[in-house]
């Protein structure tokens, strides 16, 4: 039997979480990077790297992916589309050793539904340009999986916390804000509860699936940020009128859309239960690991 290698696009939060539990329990892991610096540091902590970007496929793509059981894609589209896609599509069709690919998108593929709840089988209504190219980039893959039997999943991702990425550490470093939009409510997902659906998809594959991965309580963001303080014995910053808040295009799009994302696939279909339901369970967790 072929020792299980796990080959990464683009190890970001996400995907360094789930790596790094594979890594734990001895598989080889494998991962694409940017620049030198951030080879040798990888391969430093016995992760086998390659160079890739737009423009610079992997050198010798036959002989990185050699041996890959699962895949795992964590870089986004760009304007020009999805740059794996582009300069490796054959290269992986190829690849016959694979058992199990995955594919990390976004719940922002369904758009505004003006907070009612949406499931896998809604409508893809993208309301950004960054919203676009993730509909188009999903298109490209499942058709991978429909054209050459690439062992393609779908998950789309809710928005993701955790360590050092919480309202616990924007409270600590001085950067969170409260900004209260009426009715509006952001749907959040803990990164270990990414990693745990990743492998409960690992252990029951079904080719060309789609999942929300996503927790059980949609809230508004200046709720999220209100119990950090609480639980960090701080006052909470002003709740700002979102008409009167000063933000940046980027920060201002996620406002644009409102929608429940339901997170019942999961459940049923892989028997994943959450270790963090709701955010107060992840931002307890945190402050008690001392995080």
């Amino acid at each position: 039997m072929t020792d299980p290698r796990l080959f990464v696009f683009g190890p970001g939060y996400s995907a360094r979480v789930f790596a790094d539990a594979l890594r734990a329990d001895g598989w080889r892991i494998a991962a694409t990077c940017r620049s030198e610096e951030k080879k040798a540091e990888l391969e430093a902590q016995g992760i086998e790297a390659f160079l890739f970007d737009r423009g610079r496929p992997l050198a010798d793509a036959k002989a990185a992916l050699a041996g890959t059981t699962h895949l795992l894609v964590s870089i986004p589209p760009d304007a020009k589309g999805d740059p794996v896609l582009d300069q490796h599509a054959r290269d992986l069709a190829d690849l016959r050793t694979l058992d199990w690919a995955g594919y990390l998108s976004t719940t922002g593929v369904y758009g505004d539904t003006g907070g009612e709840w949406v499931s896998e089988a809604a409508w893809l209504k993208p309301t950004g340009e960054r919203q676009k190219r993730r509909v188009e980039a999903e298109r490209g893959w499942l058709n991978l999986y429909r054209q050459y039997g690439v062992p393609m999943h779908l998950f789309r991702l809710a928005g993701i916390y955790g360590p050092g990425r919480s309202a616990i550490d924007s409270v600590r470093d001085g950067t969170a804000r409260r900004v209260d939009k009426p009715g509006q409510v952001f749907c959040r997902i803990h990164v270990e509860d990414i990693a745990r659906t990743l492998r409960a998809s690992m252990a029951r594959p079904t080719l060309g699936a789609v999942y929300n991965v996503a927790d059980d309580l949609p809230s508004p963001s200046h709720e999220v940020v209100e119990y950090a303080c609480r639980l960090l014995g701080v006052e909470p910053p002003p709740l700002i009128p979102f008409d009167q808040a000063e933000m940046s295009p980027m920060a201002a799009s996620f406002y644009a859309d409102c929608r429940r994302v339901k997170n019942d696939r999961i459940k049923r279909q892989l028997g994943v239960t959450l270790a963090y339901p709701d955010y107060r369970a992840g931002l307890e967790a945190q402050l008690t690991a001392g995080l």
